[in-house]
């Protein structure tokens, strides 16, 4: 009888699992997964508390799943990605595994990782991997000659292009093994720094994702353009924690919101919902192509010239919410306090620390990392680099956002900012989004932090520092 293992990592479902589907395709086979906890690599790259937490309670609620289905998930330990090979080539050995099964991830690290494993298992071990992560696979959207797109707009074009002609389907859940449900296993607790997440924002299980899911695409998927711009109003799926980390797949989310929003493929409700998705798979697709993304280095190379500013106090300021700008401090409150953040604001924000503050993308992109439960590289990574100016898309290096008028278009009654800072509330109305010019006409005094910066003054000084870079 065959032994087949299934090596989870960021694909912790049941559902529409590629690898843990093809591992049990043959009913005869004995199937074992293992999941590897890294803490030493996750140290390295800063991840959440909160998202080791996250991970934590989804890989102890997999095992459990995975037990009713007759299959064993065994939970190991290492440091690194390093001792990943040696690990696996002594479980296949004492576990007589004939194939592993696996599902691929993109970022440099993980490639070299797999890369390893392989040779390690040598020919002793079948292994196979797959497409799991995203809806199509990298290299399957490219231009005419055969090469990545480097703009957004087209590769969106030619990506519902393909969807259209071909949705990819959503698999079942495997059926229970040969001898039936296992007994409960022992939970397991990983040697990592750890924050539990609010259930009530983010619940944690498969099911609860997946109702999730279905319960947005009913309706907020077709209100999400009028609504996802306005972080008090409850107007986004929050659903990228569970894609972060695998509970949920980019096809189950095609799929749902084709079934609930049939005409979403061709520009109508849930379209714009869809495009999100698309972005997704752009920063995945793009890692592929160039792994120079994944090793903290700008997708435009005259970027690399601009000469940031190095102010520890002003990043410190940032970092805690206390800019003096309400919007931003709102937003960067909610991350520290919540591990997630509003999307319109994390634009907002990342655009304050690089565009206002002149302070390297990059002390962002890893605060980001540190705090999210839904930290992922690729969608982190372009995010920051969209904001920053130094990434793929068409965006122009003298876009900067007014931290006051987006807090004034976004929040204009300050709904969101008095949740967030709570020592504004004595200002009135619309003055919240200049609360010291309100303060000072009235003599009155505020428990808030002035202005760190002058937003006119800081475009010009980020202008002139970003035209310095492009000439030389």
């Amino acid at each position: 009888m065959p032994t087949h293992l299934v090596w989870l990592r960021n694909d912790l479902r049941l559902h529409d699992n590629l690898a843990l589907a093809a591992a049990c395709r043959n009913s005869k086979a004995q199937v074992l997964a293992v999941f590897i906890a890294t803490p030493g690599q996750w140290h390295q790259h800063a991840m959440a508390p909160r998202q080791a937490w996250f991970i934590q309670q989804h890989v102890n609620a997999l095992q459990e799943a995975l037990a009713q289905k007759g299959i064993v998930l065994t939970v190991l330990e290492t440091d690194s990605f390093a001792d990943c090979p040696g690990e696996l080539k002594k479980f296949c050995k004492e576990h007589e595994v004939d194939a592993l099964f696996y599902n691929y991830q993109y970022e440099f690290n993980e490639r070299q990782r797999d890369a390893a494993v392989e040779k390690a298992l040598g020919g002793e071990v079948v292994c196979q991997g797959f497409d799991d992560s995203v809806m199509l696979s990298p290299g399957s959207v490219t231009t005419g000659n055969n090469s990545m797109y480097k703009v957004f707009t087209p590769f969106s074009k030619a990506f519902l292009r393909r969807l259209q002609d071909d949705v990819p389907q959503c698999l079942r859940a495997p059926s229970v093994r040969e001898g039936g449900p296992l007994s409960k296993p022992a939970s397991q607790t990983f040697n990592y720094p750890q924050q539990a997440v609010d259930g009530a924002l983010f619940p944690v299980g498969e099911e609860a994702a997946l109702q999730r899911l279905r319960q947005f695409c009913r309706q907020a998927a077709k209100d999400y353009p009028e609504q996802r711009d306005f972080p008090a109003r409850e107007g986004t799926s929050l659903l990228s924690p569970y894609l972060a980390i695998g509970v949920l797949s980019a096809r189950q989310c095609l799929n749902r919101l084709l079934a609930e929003q049939p005409r979403a493929l061709h520009g109508e409700g849930g379209a714009v919902w869809l495009n999100e998705l698309v972005w997704r798979e752009f920063y995945r697709h793009l890692l592929t192509y160039y792994p120079a993304l994944c090793r903290h280095q700008p997708f435009v190379g005259w970027t690399k010239r601009v000469t940031w500013r190095d102010d520890a106090q002003a990043l410190k300021a940032w970092q805690q919410g206390k800019t003096g700008y309400p919007i931003v401090d709102a937003a960067m409150r909610q991350l520290n306090e919540t591990g997630w953040m509003h999307n319109r604001l994390r634009m907002v924000v990342a655009s304050f620390l690089v565009k206002d503050l002149l302070i390297d993308w990059r002390e962002g992109e890893r605060y980001f990392i540190s705090q999210l439960v839904d930290g992922d590289l690729a969608a982190n990574n372009g995010g920051w680099q969209w904001a920053a100016s130094t990434g793929t898309d068409a965006a122009p290096y003298f876009r900067i956002f007014n931290p006051t008028t987006q807090g004034q278009r976004f929040d204009a009654d300050g709904e969101f900012i008095r949740r967030w800072l709570p020592e504004l509330e004595p200002v009135p109305g619309k003055a919240i989004h200049e609360p010291w010019g309100w303060a000072d006409k009235h003599g009155q005094q505020l428990d808030y932090p002035r202005p760190i910066v002058d937003h006119k003054q800081a475009r010009a000084a980020t202008l002139a520092a970003y035209e310095a870079a492009r000439k030389e």
